[in-house]
């Protein structure tokens, strides 16, 4: 049954409550400085201290953070971004921003750890750096089938902080390791090889601005028989071996960890809950590249030679994506009206 759209934030608001029940003392105080990873902690007291100073150094502490590289980001804009990340997203990413908050234990599926700088949801290419609007879009609209809520209701300055103290630890963590890396390699830490440590780490964050997927072929008006000819598509190139020849995603034992190693069940695609989005776009990302750190590849080879055909295999996702909220129980598969777009027999009676 879908939910009215008030329904549906009061749902949202309630989710970020309980967040904030954690606070106020309904769940263990968060801890208040940055944890070193597993790999530091493996490393020789010297070295872990060593790190931890330039980590303070380039990137700061929680009540007064940095953003790796950048000068010219304003201290209290950032300031502003840890204290409302401490106040909504620190009880299940944690201080360090590695998922591991004191509600994680009770969370499936487990919060981003954000230290790998490796996001699922993103409008670039699979294997590279998603933009920061992709993170602000996240952050704004929530994740649908996760406890990761919608935060719409912040004002745009508290998103925008955020946003930015979110790449903040996101940049800490990949130095961190890049710094773990060289002691492991090298047996000591050469500080002077930081600032090219932190030239890599930008150089692939600015990279992400080249690999945006964009259509290959305009939009077009999405029809039932492309529905139908997606149906023949996802079956063709292979959907059915993860999500089951319904969408149901009836194979979800057999496949391997994501990249975090938390067990990956396929996505019911039936079941309402896209979680990279139900924009039409939205879709035609995840098909074309795929989900970063999941065992979801990109499909972009497969369409090489026919680019257009892409958006019929949209068009049948986009048909099924919720009939199980209302109330159509799959095989028995009925093409519905595609949000955002008329159908054709709908522009023959104009």
């Amino acid at each position: 049954m879908r939910l009215p759209c008030g329904i549906q934030r009061v749902q949202s608001m309630l989710t970020v409550g309980f967040c904030l029940l954690g606070i106020v003392g309904c769940a263990p105080p968060a801890k208040q400085n940055y944890e070193p990873s597993a790999q530091v902690a493996k490393l020789t007291p010297e070295n872990q201290a060593r790190i931890q100073k330039i980590l303070a150094r380039q990137c700061g502490s929680p009540a007064s953070p940095k953003l790796l590289g950048d000068r010219l980001m304003s201290p209290a804009h950032l300031k502003r971004g840890s204290e409302v990340y401490r106040q909504y997203c620190v009880q299940c990413h944690g201080v360090t921003g590695d998922g591991n908050g004191p509600q994680a234990q009770y969370l499936i599926p487990k919060p981003r750890d954000y230290r790998r700088g490796i996001f699922k949801f993103t409008s670039t290419t699979y294997g590279s750096k998603p933009l920061r609007d992709d993170i602000y879009r996240t952050i704004k609209r929530g994740v649908l089938g996760t406890s990761m809520p919608s935060f719409d209701m912040l004002p745009p300055e508290d998103l925008d902080a955020v946003t930015d103290y979110v790449l903040a630890l996101t940049h800490r963590g990949e130095l961190e390791a890049l710094l773990a890396d060289a002691v492991e390699f090298e047996g000591e830490l050469n500080e002077g090889a930081v600032p090219g440590m932190v030239e890599t780490i930008q150089g692939q964050w600015k990279e992400a601005l080249a690999n945006v997927v964009n259509p290959r072929t305009p939009m077009p008006l999405l029809t039932r028989a492309d529905a139908e000819a997606g149906k023949k598509i996802f079956l063709s190139i292979g959907c059915n071996k993860c999500h089951g020849d319904e969408g149901r995603g009836e194979v979800a034992d057999e496949l391997p960890p994501d990249i975090w190693g938390n067990p990956v069940k396929a996505a019911d695609i039936t079941a309402g809950m896209l979680r990279g989005g139900t924009d039409p776009l939205d879709v035609y990302r995840r098909i074309e590249a795929g989900i970063n750190g999941t065992p979801m590849p990109a499909f972009r080879s497969q369409f090489e030679e026919n680019p257009g055909e892409v958006w019929k295999l949209v068009a049948y996702v986009m048909s099924v994506y919720d009939m199980r909220r209302d109330g159509i129980t799959p095989p028995s598969v009925i093409i519905k009206p595609l949000p955002g777009v008329k159908s054709a027999e709908a522009r023959q009676s104009e």
